[in-house]
């Protein structure tokens, strides 16, 4: 690991343009490790383009580079590319993944089940956040953090540590965190913009979601589902629904929490959470999906019942 942090430095160091992108639909830790890596970079005087496929989610505008991020990549040859938290690689989307003007790779991420697709490959499913990784290169780099690095970093860590609610919130996430918040972070301020600045649409569709409420295996696991329908209905749209798989999870009993959110007519994105005893990575693995012990995903194609009939015989063969 320290090998291949000290390799990514050296690379940093002889190369001076960089593009830098992460998955579709990107979450906190996305957003955050990646604008924290890019203002390192800028302020090291290096050349920095980031793209992502879909937008810059609302609830993460305000980080510092927020609006640079490119919904296209340009036309030009790049030195390095940093792909961060994608799992796998077609999750950079189509545009990234058939982008040929780059000379090396460079693969950051904390998923239990990620490709090493990079020419250099830094995965450790033991750090809490990608930002963690974005953290530990810059620091061995010599950097000293300023409060727009460290901003995005503490959003990438407490968010995909739910705000250290979650068994990833290991030391490593708390001494980050302490750190960044010595940088200059206002931590009530932060948990202001990410918790308590919602607009009414997402309780909208949180109101019609919840009722599809489903409990199975004898209390063991639970789902809930938002539909198209339901989108149409109150105007919100997917990156609204980030949390509600939470709800059935925070149910007593419940060990596994399932999330089926319609992508198409015949085609769903199915989100596991686990309390923590229940790997939920194998149930996405089975699937053709990804993620961590405590949170995974995948896709798959049919009809609601169809699908809903899939997934819960693989969670009961589990259970």
């Amino acid at each position: 690991m320290t090998e291949t942090i000290q390799q990514i430095i050296d690379v940093i160091r002889s190369n001076s343009s960089f593009l830098l992108t992460t998955h579709e639909g990107p979450d906190g830790d996305a957003v955050g490790s990646s604008l924290a890596l890019a203002s390192f970079l800028r302020s090291i005087g290096k050349d920095v383009t980031v793209h992502y496929q879909d937008p810059v989610p609302d609830l993460y505008i305000f980080l510092p580079g927020a609006d640079s991020v490119l919904p296209h990549i340009p036309e030009r040859q790049f030195d390095v590319a940093f792909v961060l938290d994608i799992g796998e690689r077609k999750r950079a989307g189509n545009e990234f993944c058939a982008f040929s003007n780059v000379t090396t790779t460079i693969n950051l991420d904390h998923h239990l089940s990620c490709e090493n697709f990079g020419d250099y490959n830094l995965i450790d499913s033991q750090a809490a956040a990608t930002g963690i990784l974005v953290h530990r290169i810059a620091t061995a780099f010599g950097y000293r953090f300023d409060r727009e690095t460290a901003l995005c970093i503490y959003v990438a860590v407490i968010t995909d540590t739910g705000s250290f609610r979650y068994s990833n919130a290991n030391r490593e996430a708390f001494s980050v965190a302490g750190e960044m918040i010595e940088c200059g972070i206002n931590a009530w301020d932060v948990a202001e913009k990410l918790y308590e600045n919602q607009p009414q649409k997402r309780l909208e569709l949180l109101a019609r979601c919840l009722p599809t409420l489903e409990i199975i295996n004898d209390g063991l696991a639970a789902s809930v589902t938002v539909t198209l329908d339901m989108y149409a209905a109150t105007g919100a749209d997917a990156e609204l629904t980030d949390g509600f798989v939470n709800y059935p999870r925070s149910i007593r009993g419940v060990e596994v929490a399932i999330f089926f959110r319609q992508l198409e007519e015949r085609k769903f994105k199915v989100g596991f959470r686990s309390k923590g005893k229940v790997n939920v990575a194998t149930f996405s693995a089975a699937m053709g999906g990804g993620g961590h012990h405590n949170a995974a995903g995948c896709s798959v194609e049919g009809t609601l019942d169809e699908v809903k009939s899939k997934v819960y015989a693989i969670v009961a063969a589990a259970l």
